[in-house]
């Protein structure tokens, strides 16, 4: 079993990969084409990892693919299985990534009646990676594009080519100035 690394492969010049790990395809190829359709300078590729594929990680180590520069985890809060995927594929990333290449995206926040899964679930998981994480109703375009643009900075950002930002600070710039509660912690 391998353990995905974030050097294991040379960088691209200008060019900046995002792994998108979820159990939803369909949610997955709709934020990637609102990604690809974002104006910037660098080259982007979503290398999008379904689960139809696999049920999660470790990639398949046949797969010829790109160095990744930055994987965000989709957890549905409308399926439990979802999470549970996410929390498996956990287990194969090299604790390296955590060093700001990780981040996490909870959807169907918009339904909170129909949550299988607690938006303070997401964020413990999000806050014990000391990844960020960012809530979004992808169906509504309105919340589809301005997700898809925070990724692709934060893909920049990650892949080096923001001058003056690394992907360390990328938690803290992304942080929420409210302080959390104890029962959050």
């Amino acid at each position: 079993m391998s353990v995905l690394r974030p050097l294991d492969k040379q960088p691209g010049l200008n060019t900046a990969t995002i792994l998108l790990v979820g159990t939803e395809d369909a949610l997955l190829q709709q934020l990637a084409d609102s990604m690809l359709k974002e104006d910037c300078a660098s080259e982007l590729k979503v290398f999008s990892f379904f689960s139809h594929l696999a049920r999660s990680l470790p990639l398949p180590s046949n797969m010829n693919r790109p160095r990744i520069d930055l994987i965000m985890f989709v957890v549905n809060l409308h399926s439990k299985y979802s999470l549970r995927n996410v929390e498996e594929s956990l287990r194969h990333v090299d604790a390296t990534f955590f060093l700001g290449k990780v981040g996490f995206l909870a959807t169907g926040a918009g339904r909170e009646s129909h949550c299988s899964v607690h938006r303070s679930t997401v964020v413990r998981l999000a806050r014990t990676y000391r990844s960020p994480l960012l809530f979004c109703d992808p169906e509504v375009d309105g919340f589809r594009v301005p997700v898809a643009q925070r990724l692709v900075r934060m893909l920049q950002i990650c892949a080096g080519h923001v001058p003056g930002v690394s992907a360390l600070n990328l938690l803290s710039l992304l942080r929420s100035s409210e302080n959390p509660t104890l029962e959050d912690l």
